[in-house]
């Protein structure tokens, strides 16, 4: 399992019985989660203290009781600012990045999300030390890099602040926005990326057509979507015919391509297998596995998704 033991403003605090309390700053909130099917000793203390906590409705959806919660709020993420970070950067004579602080506006959805995956911190991490190091090794040359149903732009924040010129696509208006709010905060404003608000399948059939080509692909697609015209999305009929066209605007040397999935039909052995007849004329190693978050209680790790990555030679 890959996992990311960075975050010193979130943590999973504790795991039992269909949920999962987790502190986001200064705050605590409880949240349901599928992976959680264990029934384990709840501590009163721990669990009593929460500012939010969501609760699941039979019929579909649910909603939130507060607790002097603020209807927004932040965190950050240091990128690079790990033991492990810098040392990589002083290895590879790496010059500071734009940006070590990644900040991040929260505010509760009516659907339990809060703007941010944080377990994809450990993507941000792989992703920022190929853009480094391409950057060292060719410093003349940009490094383009696509993201695809970019969400709040946790992964296009951490490669612009690694040096990369990025273009950030999702269907919905507000979620750009947020996004863009996020990228001012991280200082990041006038980073060189582009938003667009787009189908992510047209926009990538219309790069093919006009000869567009990026050193790097993230792709964290939905199990099930609308585009901003109500094209339909499905994750098991559309994801592979999506990674194949995405192949064609690869740069002849790709840097990176990597894929998220929370569906759970789509295990990691699945994304690896996608990628390798996808992917199977550039040079470059392919691999995938879990993806998850410490739990600070247990000292176990909770599964969130899976993750299949592809690393080209530079």
């Amino acid at each position: 399992m890959w996992t990311c033991n960075n975050w010193k403003d979130y943590e999973v605090i504790d795991t039992s019985k269909g949920e999962k309390i987790e502190r986001w700053g200064d705050y605590r909130l409880v949240r349901p989660d599928p992976q959680v099917i264990w029934d384990t000793k709840r501590d009163s203390e721990i669990w009593r203290k929460k500012n939010g906590h969501y609760h699941r409705s039979k019929k579909g959806g649910g909603e939130w009781d507060f607790y002097n919660l603020p209807e927004e709020w932040e965190i950050s993420y240091p990128l690079f600012t790990s033991e492990e970070g810098d040392e990589f950067l002083k290895r590879n004579n790496v010059a500071e990045p734009i940006s070590k602080e990644l900040v991040f506006h929260l505010k509760p959805f009516s659907f339990k999300h809060t703007g941010l995956f944080p377990e994809q911190a450990v993507n941000w991490d792989w992703m920022s030390k190929l853009i480094l190091k391409k950057k060292y090794n060719n410093p003349d040359k940009p490094v383009k890099v696509l993201n695809l149903f970019a969400y709040t732009g946790g992964a296009t924040l951490a490669a612009a602040a690694s040096g990369a010129h990025v273009t950030h696509v999702d269907s919905s208006k507000g979620i750009v926005n947020w996004a863009k709010e996020n990228a001012k905060s991280s200082g990041l404003a006038d980073a060189p990326i582009r938003w667009l608000i787009d189908d992510c399948l047209k926009f990538v059939e219309r790069e093919i057509r006009r000869g567009n080509k990026y050193d790097g692909i993230i792709m964290d697609p939905p199990s099930y979507g609308r585009g901003p015209k109500g094209e339909v999305w499905k994750i098991e009929e559309s994801v592979f015919p999506l990674i194949c066209k995405c192949c064609e605007i690869l740069s002849e040397k790709p840097l990176f391509f990597l894929i998220n999935s929370y569906t759970t039909g789509l295990q990691p052995a699945v994304l690896k297998y996608m990628m390798e007849v996808a992917l199977s004329h550039f040079q470059g190693e392919i691999e995938s596995d879990e993806i998850g978050l410490p739990v600070t209680e247990t000292g176990l790790y909770l599964p969130c998704g899976a993750s299949g990555r592809f690393t080209g030679k530079i």
